[in-house]
């Protein structure tokens, strides 16, 4: 799915921050390389090594012939791999781009008419249909962006490329696992240029281990067979955490001034204490009760704010973009009913620049605070050396940067060198 990496080729950012009940095969990915590695071992004598690693992990021979006998590397993935620069929008400029309205109408339409799917999928793994179909559109549009690249190809050039070896070497014997399995020929496994299959746009990894056969026809196909693709979906949403009858996310308003550094993915505090600061629900009054929750400020305090709950922790999982989960959450939230955000939402927000926010991540790398790689995007490392320096400072500590921060830490990186 693009469950892993892309966007819209979304998934490309692999799943992290796990569920405490997560399965084994959900655990973190092997770090990758930086962007800028070089290939150094020749592809004829990698590939050799690649085939007798999976005939000695019991792959047939036959099979891996079938599935890359004769392929060469595409470095066309290789260069879209190293680019990625989809994540660098602000919250609202990516809601609004993909949540469309179309696409909740189309998730509304297929609520009611595979109804009994959805039942059933729920009934067996407790995830509700708006959560699967806000998957659903997102990572393809129903079917209609799967991608359009032979699959074992992008999985062999990513196996290969220096960046993320051992995580694509898992996933091209996983894909060839599936072809002895018999749920997909090579030919038929068309996809994004991430290596990611069907219509929610599983890694072949988590295809093999979560792909089940909903309809009984003896094979599970994620590219044509609906209550596969259900069903499919909602066991590998399950096996995050997801937890029975509970909610995920919920736009709120806030009404007054309450302690920002509060406002954390990582801190949870009952409901109870964000009504007592203030915070009140959009869709519905908001109940000063024990259920956990966390506030979240894409784009800080006065931009759109959300409580996000343990279930949300799934979304975090699925693509570990703030953006793109807090994007699929409350779009499965209108798909049940809540109103869409309003386009006014985050207008008054004087957002950072592409090349600003690289500037700011150099300015905290040089104070010794860790953000990653210097890539011009609001991750959770920069967001969270951002609320460092704020606290620093005597700012809101909202973990949003702003042109006031970015000029403070200029002033203060410059006074500290002279």
């Amino acid at each position: 799915m693009r469950a892993v990496f892309h966007v819209l080729t979304f998934a490309m950012l692999v799943l992290a921050t796990m569920a405490g009940n997560a399965s084994a095969e959900n655990t973190p990915p092997p770090a990758a390389n930086k962007r800028n590695c070089q290939n150094t071992v020749p592809f004829s004598s990698w590939i050799e090594d690649f085939k007798r690693e999976a005939v000695s992990e019991g792959i047939q021979p036959r099979t891996i012939e079938a599935a890359i006998g004769g392929m060469t590397p595409d470095m066309s993935v290789i260069a879209r791999d190293r680019k990625q620069g989809f994540f660098t929008q602000t919250f609202i400029q990516f809601y609004f781009k993909i949540a469309t309205k179309s696409r909740e109408q189309t998730g509304r339409v297929y609520l009611k008419k595979y109804r009994p799917i959805f039942e059933r999928a729920e009934k067996d793994f407790g995830v509700p249909g708006p959560v699967i179909t806000a998957f659903w559109a997102l990572e393809s549009d129903f079917g209609g962006g799967m991608g359009d690249l032979p699959v074992m190809r992008s999985l062999l050039t990513l196996a290969w490329d220096c960046r993320r070896g051992d995580l694509f070497r898992g996933e091209l014997k996983a894909a060839m696992k599936i072809i002895e399995r018999g749920d997909l020929k090579p030919n038929e496994m068309i996809g994004s240029w991430a290596g990611e299959l069907g219509q929610t746009q599983f890694l072949p990894q988590h295809y093999y281990n979560y792909a089940v056969d909903y309809d009984n026809d003896g094979r599970r196909d994620l590219i044509r067979d609906i209550p596969d693709i259900i069903g499919s979906t909602a066991k590998f949403i399950a096996s995050m955490g997801w937890q029975r009858g509970e909610p995920w996310l919920e736009e709120v308003h806030l009404t007054k001034e309450l302690p920002w550094d509060k406002a954390d993915l990582d801190i949870l505090l009952p409901r109870s204490q964000w009504v007592e600061w203030g915070v009140e629900g959009v869709a519905n009054k908001l109940p000063a009760d024990g259920l956990q929750a966390s506030l979240l400020l894409p784009m800080g305090r006065n931009g759109p704010a959300f409580l996000a709950y343990p279930n949300f922790r799934v979304y975090t999982q699925w693509n570990q973009s703030l953006t793109y989960a807090m994007t699929a959450a409350h779009l499965a939230d209108r798909m049940a009913g809540a109103p869409s955000l309003g386009r006014s939402s985050g207008g008054n927000v004087d957002s950072l620049s592409y090349e600003q926010t690289k500037e700011l991540q150099q300015l905290l790398r040089r104070r010794g605070l860790d953000v990653g790689e210097i890539d011009g995007k609001l991750g959770a490392g920069t967001r969270k050396a951002v609320k460092q320096m704020q606290i620093k400072f005597g700012l809101p500590a909202d973990s949003y940067p702003t042109a006031e921060l970015l000029n403070a830490l200029r002033g203060r990186t410059q006074s500290s060198l002279e």
